[in-house]
């Protein structure tokens, strides 16, 4: 009896399993790909547009003076910070992301645990001396044959690679649910990361912006996500109003900078008793003259549209045209182009791209190599954008879950192993940092403890995560999130004050905390 030959599914096709029940709610629908998200933009009040801070553009000397005077800049002086949620348990340990067991990523583990990760027995890889089936193009270590590592490096091409570093955190989460408490947004709002616009964007219309939810103890609802995952999410936020439209971007400039000089000079020379205290009306004072050159600054900025500007934005499509991809007509590059334009120009403080149809046990490989290169496409796109306009940029990656092989090759896959299953027990979550100048630098003074800080936490030999006396967060989401955003805060020489933001926090004391931060202070 012939063998049924497995087809090869698109990128966008969606995935149906024997075993998995109909796909009923939302969730369903994305992790298995049959829906991408759509959904209404909510735009910012004029109000809460003038409260937020406003980049430097052509105003003039005494405005750029006054700007600067009132702390006005991008976002709000923090690392840009972009998550990918792959909704449905996509591999990344193993055959992406290298990993280890309690010695490091070194650590090797043993075949059959390799075989468990889709790593065939000719490819496992080696270290030391002469390396095989590892690539450290962006610092942290990769399978030679990751498809998530060819899309990287398709549209990073001709990059400062040593410029990025990252680390992998070992860490069980249930298979093929949104209840896993995954994003870490409202976190990294908490600690200061505010855009000019918003505070943050998502790619999904959901309190946490992407697939898998945020912990309950951090939501603040409002700072909700507002939903981008298009070009014209981006174009139609900011409306400048009609002085804009009928006189020109240069002159509404000149009017309103003008509107500011007149109001500060009448302010300088009133003898007016307010009542209030000298500081109370310097206060006050001040705060007009602050508000007065953020409206002339957001008439100079988003006037022309250009800004806000996705599908005509130069370095977007360089980052995408490095791999030869159409970003403009593919959705889910133009919904990472959107979100990538918001956060690194720190438009927004930070971003959720929720990736769907990462479910790919189909009894081959090929589908979710698809599925693994256009998430790394999408990766390497935000790295190379962030080279370009010279701003450092964090990257999250995360999957509600994870699959295993049972060991069978696929020939239509140059015999690399078939994803036979859902398997928590082999999940992973991983990090990139970027930095136009600072290279980012594993702490520990020896390559040995370096290697402890590059991977947080371990697999045994046969490679499950290692639960017992391991770390806070091998069989905890709650407690990963609270290290992605302990890493983060670090990279800004913040970590001290982590326990005063997050006091009911489960990552222990400072001294175990420390064992769990990658990287020092790159700001």
């Amino acid at each position: 009896m012939a063998k049924k030959k497995i087809r090869t599914l698109h990128p966008d096709e969606p995935l149906l399993h024997p075993d998995h029940p109909r796909p009923v709610t939302r969730r369903d629908f994305i992790r298995q790909g049959f829906i991408s998200g759509a959904g209404a933009v909510i735009a910012p009040t004029m109000l809460s547009m003038l409260a937020g801070s406003r980049p430097a553009h052509a105003l003039s000397q005494d405005m750029i003076d006054l700007k600067n005077a009132c702390g006005i800049q991008d976002g709000a002086g923090k690392i840009p910070f972009i998550c990918f949620d792959l909704a449905g348990g996509a591999n990344i340990a193993g055959s992406n992301v290298l990993v280890g067991g309690q010695g490091g990523i070194e650590d090797s583990l043993t075949a059959s645990g390799y075989s468990k990760l889709g790593v065939a027995g000719d490819r496992i890889p080696s270290f030391g001396g002469t390396e095989l089936f590892v690539n450290r193009d962006f610092g942290l270590p990769f399978h030679t044959e990751s498809k998530m590592l060819q899309g990287m490096l398709e549209c990073y091409a001709g990059s400062t690679v040593a410029r990025v570093n990252g680390a992998v955190i070992p860490a069980r989460s249930a298979n093929d649910t949104g209840n896993n408490p995954h994003n870490p947004m409202y976190g990294i709002y908490k600690t200061g990361a505010v855009g000019d616009i918003m505070g943050l964007i998502g790619s999904r219309n959901s309190d946490s912006g992407g697939n898998s939810m945020s912990p309950s103890t951090m939501i603040d609802l409002t700072a909700r996500p507002t939903k981008i995952d298009r070009a014209g999410d981006v174009s139609g936020l900011v409306d400048t109003g009609e002085l804009a439209a009928k006189m020109g971007v240069d002159n509404a400039t000149r009017v309103m900078e003008t509107i500011q000089r007149l109001s500060a000079a009448k302010m300088d020379n009133s003898n007016v008793d307010t009542g209030l205290s000298p500081t109370d009306d310097a206060n006050i004072k001040e705060q007009v003259k602050c508000n007065y050159v953020q409206s002339a600054d957001m008439v100079e900025g988003y006037g022309s549209g250009t800004k806000l500007d996705v599908n005509g934005d130069v370095n977007i499509a360089t980052a995408f045209a490095n791999g030869g991809l159409d970003y403009v007509n593919d959705r889910e590059f133009n919904k990472a182009a959107s979100v990538m334009k918001m956060v690194v120009n720190g438009l927004a403080g930070a971003g959720t791209i929720s990736m769907g149809g990462y479910d790919y046990h189909t009894g081959n490989r090929t589908t979710g190599n698809a599925r693994d290169l256009r998430a790394g496409r999408c990766i390497g796109a935000c790295l190379k954008y962030a080279e370009l306009v010279g701003k450092p940029l964090m990257i999250y990656v995360f999957s509600d879950g994870s699959v295993a092989s049972n060991g069978t090759p696929d020939p239509a896959a140059n015999g690399e192993l078939v994803w036979t299953g859902d398997n928590s027990s082999t999940a992973a979550s991983f990090f990139l940092v970027y930095h136009p100048t600072n290279t980012p630098t594993l702490l520990g003074g020896t390559p040995d403890q370096q290697m402890l800080h590059q991977q947080i936490g371990w697999y045994r030999p046969g490679a499950s995560v290692e639960t017992n006396n391991s770390t806070a967060m091998a069989n905890n989401v709650n407690s990963l999130v609270e290290a992605v955003i302990l890493n983060y805060m670090a990279l800004h020489g913040e970590e001290g004050q982590f326990e005063t933001l997050f006091p009911n926090h489960s990552l222990g004391s400072s001294v175990v905390r420390d064992s769990y931060t990658a990287f020092g202070q790159i700001t």
